[in-house]
């Protein structure tokens, strides 16, 4: 019966796709399932109908070295973009004026544009130029 319920096992869902993948093994009261495409071991035991194939103990404990170190990893990493928003809106901060150096620069401003006005509007209301004939056309 066991071999029988092994046949069927490999033969049903993906397993049906890609025969020659998986080689099972009898180990004990069990199986061992060895995957050819990635050398995966696991070990299997039947369950009622069933069998129920789980990863080998020192594969598992590879993938959760992996899982902890890509956990570290990314904690890391979301520590230093923690850190670059901060020291970017801080820096941010610290070059933007503060409202009475705004007021300060627009008052600048406001002068420079009007002493600019006034030049122009003197230079317009000049009829001729300096070798006193009268000044080009400005139409």
């Amino acid at each position: 019966m066991t071999a029988s319920l092994v046949a069927a096992t490999l033969s049903t869902g993906a397993l049906a796709q890609d025969d020659d993948r998986y080689v099972l093994e009898k180990s004990g009261d069990g199986f061992v399932r060895m995957d050819r495409r990635t050398g995966e071991m696991s070990t299997c035991t039947q369950e009622g109908a069933s069998l129920v194939c789980k990863l080998a103990a020192d594969e598992r404990t590879a993938y959760q070295d992996e899982i902890d170190r890509l956990q570290r990893d990314l904690k890391g990493i979301d520590e230093r973009v923690a850190k670059l928003e901060n020291s970017l809106t801080s820096k941010l901060e610290s070059t933007l004026p503060t409202e009475e150096e705004f007021q300060k620069g627009l008052g600048y401003m406001e002068r420079f544009l009007r002493s600019f006005r006034d030049t122009v509007q003197d230079f317009d209301k000049e009829p001729m130029n300096q070798g006193g004939s009268p000044g080009p056309d400005k139409t």
